[in-house]
């Protein structure tokens, strides 16, 4: 399953070679012309029965991790996030380091060992190390190196009543949605743009959206879920099973109130759950495209994640395919006129 392939291939942010390749294979025979920026960015352009209008579709390749930044006498690795990571839910994990995939374990120091109050505070990332079973400096720099990437250890794992766990669902989830989409008949002409280093500033996306002209920009994303225990309904972002969540606004973008509804009368006009996305935090690539050249018009829909930027999150199959079918309907109601 793509979704899979996707999700287990290495990608932090800077390093998205192996999802990037993913994508190439998968598009090959599908689009009418494809390129890979300076940045990395992927664009790919898909042609329809008509030229006008043209749209696109953006979701980004990179996940959320760590870098090399040191290692001790002992052979354990110091490390720096890449992204945005909570250093509470680190210890014990599992990390692949470098291109060798090498497994280690995310370390502290043991809770007996700890004085009063170092129990009372939450550990700092700089207060962690990564082991990988070396016995010291010498032998851990013939596996590892400063500047090499980190990523969590979270396989693909289908649970439960059509759950899916696995890292990296931020964004993969969005890049195997528009993937499907690109190998579709679509009615009108359809850029996908597969961008880079998201997590750490839309920096992709700033250079991918002044390389297109289009008439709106659709973001696909995986957002934050909190339907989970002692959070208050209004806190809760959005819900899992709940469908796709449409955005109204969030810390990089207020969405065009005439594309929001049009994708909401869409969802209701075929019986597709939908949520909207109620929170302001955070932002993604819109918050780039809409800012581009003369302005594009952006809405988001998302499929909600529990845990994101974790080694796991959790998603709904259900919510996956309800996302993918109300961008087909609404790809289809954009071509018959009324939208744009």
């Amino acid at each position: 399953m793509l979704l899979e392939k996707l999700t287990n291939a290495s990608g932090v942010s800077g390093d998205e070679k192996d999802v990037r390749k993913i994508i190439l294979d998968e598009l090959k025979g599908y689009v009418d012309e494809i390129k890979v920026d300076r940045m990395g960015n992927i664009i790919a352009k898909k042609k329809g029965k008509v030229d006008k209008p043209h749209i696109a579709l953006a979701a980004h390749m990179d996940e959320v991790g760590f870098m090399v930044k040191g290692i001790d006498s002992a052979g354990l690795i110091k490390f720096a996030p890449v992204g945005g990571v909570d250093a509470r839910i680190l210890i014990s994990k599992m990390v692949y380091v470098g291109s060798k995939r090498i497994p280690g374990v995310i370390g502290a120091k043991a809770i007996h060992m700890q004085k009063p109050d170092e129990r009372k505070r939450a550990v700092s990332i700089d207060e962690l190390y990564i082991d990988i079973g070396c016995k010291d400096q010498a032998e851990t720099e013939k596996h590892v190196s400063v500047g090499d990437y980190i990523v969590f250890d979270g396989k693909y794992t289908e649970f439960g009543k059509n759950r899916v766990k696995a890292k990296a669902l931020d964004d993969r989830v969005g890049c195997a949605i528009m993937v499907d989409l690109l190998k579709m008949d679509l009615p009108i002409t359809v850029t996908g743009i597969f961008t880079v280093q998201e997590e750490i500033g839309l920096r992709g996306a700033e250079v991918a959206a002044n390389q297109v002209n289009v008439d709106l920009a659709i973001i696909l994303e995986g957002t934050t879920c909190s339907d989970v225990s002692d959070v208050e309904p209004h806190f809760q972002v959005t819900e899992l099973d709940k469908g796709p969540a449409i955005s109204l606004m969030d810390r990089t973008s207020i969405y065009h109130r005439k594309y929001v509804d049009s994708l909401v009368r869409t969802a209701e006009e075929y019986n597709i759950p939908w949520q909207y996305r109620k929170t302001t935090f955070g932002g993604n690539d819109a918050g780039r495209f809409h800012q581009a050249k003369s302005g594009t018009p952006c809405v988001s829909v998302a499929v909600a994640c529990r845990y994101i930027h974790s080694p796991v999150s959790v998603m709904s199959m259900d919510d996956f395919k309800n996302t993918k079918e109300l961008m087909v309907k609404f790809i289809d109601k954009i071509s018959k006129g009324g939208v744009l």
